[in-house]
């Protein structure tokens, strides 16, 4: 009987060794912790339920404590979870996240008012802002170019920049941008306020022009060669978003359209978002480079909104009256779509209720897209 007490004990020893509670840490409940928050963001603040539930609970999954070798985490070569992370790992999603962005974006906004492009451009000044700072914080050219990609809210850029410059830092960058872009309504309408003046933000802005099919169609192809031929190394990313835009104003692929930003894209995001927040384990991820990533891409937010607000206030001062600008559609610049643009419409709302911004700020907020996958480009032609 004592022989049989003993066996079981001594297995029972050995089991709980295998246990997530044996081999918990204290940065494992921190992650966790972390995890719920964003899943509390998601559902309680519906910030960006779509991205924030699937990455908050992939942050509980990567942080289940395990002992190494059963082919289990992320990192673990042979894992199911290992697999699904090569996706992100080489660049595979984003770009087929892009050609679902590329099949549900009008154009159109842009097209009627061809100068909006250069607020999208002006916002990408968070980009190269972050990439000095984080030089001057002692990060590597390379690590500084992929965390700088935060600057322009667009998760799925960011992890594509990512996985070519830096992919120790991956999951540092990919959660930083989606965080940040869940939280565009709470980062820029203070940064709006600040910088504009009561008379700027109840500027009225003339109703975008009818755009024909032809010219979303001539749009959709010239759009593609043109930032393709000069920027190539962005050909993954803006190839797919003017294909998949092509799909969409065609009229004669809807049914390939609406795969792309219905089934197809909802699938990915499902994945990118499940694999980038289990990659978060505390063993790898807690580091004083994970929280510098952080306080850099809080920073290049701000600084976007700054570029492309201010750009707006610089532009009026050339424009003539009956064809300003209102300052407030200068965040919508970045590549939060269609987030940023929403904000534009909400801050208008409280000066003018009548007032109508969301339409107008469409246009930049496109334009970003567009320029923060030009904006990857270059810095992977220079820095790879």
């Amino acid at each position: 009987m004592g022989n049989f007490f003993n066996f079981v004990i001594e297995h029972l020893a050995q089991f709980l060794q295998f246990t997530a509670f044996a081999n918990m840490t204290i940065g494992h409940v921190i992650m966790i912790c972390i995890g719920l928050y964003f899943i509390y963001l998601a559902i309680a603040k519906e910030f960006e339920p779509m991205l924030l539930i699937p990455i908050g609970f992939g942050i509980l999954v990567g942080n289940v404590a395990f002992a190494p070798g059963y082919q289990i985490g992320v990192y673990e070569s042979g894992s199911v979870l290992n697999y699904l992370y090569f996706g992100v790992l080489q660049g595979i999603y984003p770009p087929l996240i892009f050609l679902g962005i590329g099949a549900m974006t009008d154009f159109s906004a842009l097209i009627s008012n061809p100068k909006l492009i250069l607020i999208g451009a002006a916002a990408q000044l968070g980009i190269f802002g972050a990439y000095c700072l984080a030089l001057a914080l002692g990060f590597s050219p390379t690590e500084a170019g992929a965390i700088g990609i935060i600057g322009g809210a667009d998760g799925p850029t960011a992890i594509f920049l990512a996985s070519k410059l830096a992919p120790d830092l991956l999951g540092a960058i990919a959660i930083a941008a989606y965080s940040y872009m869940a939280l565009v309504p709470v980062i820029q309408p203070p940064v709006m306020r600040l910088l504009t003046t009561p008379k700027e933000r109840l500027i009225r802005m003339k109703p975008p022009r009818v755009v024909s099919k032809t010219e979303k169609v001539i749009f959709a192809i010239a759009g593609m060669l043109l930032t393709t031929f000069i920027v190539p190394s962005g050909l993954p990313l803006l190839g797919m978003l003017f294909f998949g835009n092509l799909l969409k104003e065609s009229g004669v692929t809807k049914r390939l359209a609406d795969t792309a930003k219905g089934p197809m894209i909802d699938i990915v995001t499902i994945l990118i978002g499940l694999t980038v927040g289990a990659s978060t384990q505390a063993t790898t991820f807690l580091t004083m480079k994970s929280v510098g990533i952080f306080a850099l891409g809080a920073a290049s937010f701000v600084v976007a909104t700054f570029g492309g607000v201010m750009f707006v206030k610089i532009l009026n001062l050339f424009l003539k009256e009956g064809n300003k600008i209102n300052p407030l559609i200068g965040n919508a610049g970045v590549s939060a779509v269609p987030d940023s643009a929403r904000v534009s419409q909400v801050v208008g709302l409280e000066y003018d209720k009548t007032n109508h911004l969301l339409m107008h700020a469409m246009g930049p907020n496109v334009a970003g897209v567009i320029g923060s996958a030009v904006a990857a480009g270059i810095l992977l032609s220079f820095l790879a």
